[in-house]
């Protein structure tokens, strides 16, 4: 009951509140956490493959069991003072480990600009929120990567964060985070990530595999409530949902390109650098900027039906 009641206050709160600058956010602790380990782990190990594999190992072993640890710490010492203030404590921390409500806005911030044929600084918004370079493309280029962000963090800032604090509360979703983090600033197979975000990108590649997938189901279940049936999406899903190098990406991708009846993914820029990559869904219409819009909603749907889902898993077992 009581963790039924912290992950719906939780999602309430993100809704509602979003991640406001003013308010302290874990994951800028572990970005930090992060921008300091790195340059220390590297002048420890050896400048060799095997070398910053290790250094990585350390850092991606070092972060996640620190948050938990913190996690688990914070809450048994709140107990201790009273059961109310590790509730509320408990809920605080589930709604900064949500992200339904940032990403909604910062899609919106892409899309206002679309909308006002000012490609410019869409290129700019669609850049804070996307790894790829953004300062050559068009403005469907920066349609389709908006929509697909929203697509691929529907799990990673949703339904993730959701699935592991169904199992483990407040210190299991702070771990998760940590990964997520980790994957999100060191996870690249560039010169600089090539060895040292190896272990990284792995480990979040696993804790992503079961959300992925339910996330991509949740997109094709939620969509015809939302009046999106592109054609034959299930097939679209099932047919692209593997195609790219990460095995978790292209499943939510995927499903969004398959409900919207639009392409996604295809060749993208990263570090000046082209990485070719297959196009996921049918190019049954150009994409525009509403779908970002449509996406949004899918979005919410999806998360809303995920965290009745979970509130309802936690009062039945």
């Amino acid at each position: 009951m009581k963790m039924a009641l912290v992950l719906l206050l939780a999602f309430a709160l993100d809704l509602l509140l979003g991640d406001p600058l003013w308010l302290p956010h874990p994951v800028r602790l572990m970005g930090r956490a992060i921008t300091l380990l790195e340059p220390f782990l590297r002048r420890i190990f050896p400048s060799t493959p095997g070398g910053e594999r290790a250094a990585g190992l350390v850092l991606a072993v070092t972060l996640p069991t620190a948050a938990f640890a913190a996690g688990t710490g914070v809450l048994i010492l709140a107990g201790r003072v009273s059961p109310l203030l590790a509730f509320v404590l408990e809920v605080f921390l589930c709604f900064q480990c949500l992200a339904a409500r940032e990403l909604q806005k910062e899609s919106r911030e892409v899309y206002r600009p679309l909308e006002q044929k000012d490609l410019a600084a869409a290129r700019k918004a669609v850049g804070r929120i996307v790894g790829r370079d953004t300062a050559q493309l068009t403005a469907e280029g920066v349609t389709r990567a908006a929509v697909e962000t929203v697509a691929e963090n529907l799990s990673d800032g949703e339904i993730a964060p959701l699935f592991w604090m169904t199992l483990g509360g407040a210190p299991l979703a702070l771990c998760y985070k940590a990964i997520n983090t980790m994957d999100s600033m060191v996870g690249y197979k560039n010169q600089r990530y090539r060895y040292f975000g190896t272990t990284a990108a792995r480990l979040d590649d696993i804790v992503n595999w079961i959300p992925a997938r339910l996330s991509a189901v949740l997109i094709l279940i939620i969509a015809p409530l939302a009046g999106m049936e592109g054609a034959k999406p299930w097939w679209i899903w099932k047919r692209d949902r593997r195609k790219h190098a990460s095995p978790n990406s292209a499943q939510t991708e995927a499903a969004m390109a398959g409900v919207l009846g639009v392409q996604l993914a295809g060749d993208a820029s990263y570090f000046g650098e082209i990485h070719h990559k297959p196009t996921l869904g049918d190019d049954l219409r150009p994409i525009e900027p509403i779908d970002i819009l449509r996406a949004n909603r899918l979005l919410l749907l999806a998360s809303l039906t995920a965290v009745l889902l979970a509130a309802l898993a936690k009062l039945l077992f």
